[in-house]
């Protein structure tokens, strides 16, 4: 199989979507922890960045080719995705399975390669990236499931940087003089701001599939409510991850807020004129993807002495 088709599997504008989430956890925590009065203005571009970035594109593979494995007969039956590589016998299990080893090895590998504590923690993301294809044969929450297993993007990059300095006192918040929960007043918010924003995107992704869902037993949000219900709670989604990064640390610097809240309008206007776009779809994701660039800008040029999160 060539690397094309492999892409395509994975789904690798996906993986781009989910990239500003690393990157910003990556450098929340850098801030946090790793500066010095002689850090430089661009100082957290480390060899770190780099394992990172395998553990999450690992990540990011493994996560879907779980997904389409595990949802190969519910992809067969759907019209709009009976063309997927399993659904269609395009590409066999076992090539699928084999890819999926592959990409654990590269989250296993990135997270060895930085610290013991990434390395332990490793299997949470694995076990979330399981679990999630079952939720939506159970229950509407399966968006915001596949919301929390996006969430663990930054989550994990900050761990990745905070293991480093602190141990696992960077998550048991017990250190040998004092207990302090370090996670909580930056990334947590952020982690949960992402969880609420794709649980947003993806019950009005579901739009797609309303009746092949109520079809197939599927229980995707808007086959459980309506239209008008999955627009509402849309909004009501975007002003709560906006709600959450307003009350995370980087909201320290204004042009995080400026962005957060522009970004947040930016996505409830799309959703609100839905019938308006040509391809709503396409204009959702775009606008999604453009939203996390967006915000990681702020969080690149802030400047680390005065920056969002320093540590005691």
């Amino acid at each position: 199989m060539d690397i094309r088709a492999i892409l395509s599997f994975i789904k690798v504008e996906h993986t781009l979507f989910s990239l500003p989430f690393v990157l910003i956890g990556y450098i929340i925590a850098y801030n946090q922890f790793m500066v010095s009065p002689s850090t430089s203005a661009y100082g957290w571009i480390q060899m770190d960045l780099v394992w990172i970035l395998i553990a999450a594109i690992g990540a990011r593979g493994l996560a879907m080719a779980l997904n389409r494995i595990i949802d190969r007969d519910i992809d067969a039956a759907n019209p709009r995705t009976e063309g997927r590589h399993l659904a269609s016998g395009k590409m066999d299990v076992h090539t699928a399975w084999s890819l999926a080893a592959i990409f654990l090895l590269m989250l296993i590998f990135g997270a060895w390669m930085l610290n013991e504590v990434a390395l332990m923690m490793a299997w949470l993301p694995v076990l979330a990236f399981l679990i999630y294809p079952y939720t939506k044969r159970f229950t509407w929450l399966c968006h915001l499931w596949l919301g929390l297993c996006l969430g663990l993007a930054p989550a994990g990059a900050w761990v990745a940087v905070a293991g480093d300095v602190h141990g696992w006192a960077s998550i048991t918040g017990s250190f040998d003089t004092h207990n302090e929960i370090l996670w909580l007043p930056t990334i947590l918010p952020i982690s949960l701001g992402v969880a609420l924003w794709i649980t947003a995107f993806d019950i009005n992704y579901a739009r797609m599939d309303i009746e092949s869902d109520r079809a197939n037993g599927i229980h995707s949000f808007p086959a459980r409510f309506s239209e008008e219900a999955t627009t509402r709670t849309s909004v009501q989604l975007s002003l709560l991850w906006f709600a959450c990064f307003a009350i995370s640390n980087p909201m320290d610097e204004i042009w995080f807020l400026a962005v957060s809240a522009g970004m947040a309008l930016s996505n409830i206007v799309v959703i609100l004129a839905r019938e308006k776009f040509v391809d709503f779809q396409n204009a959702l994701f775009r606008t999604s993807m453009l939203t996390g660039w967006m915000l990681l800008i702020p969080i690149i040029l802030m400047q680390p002495e005065n920056g969002c999160c320093a540590t005691s």
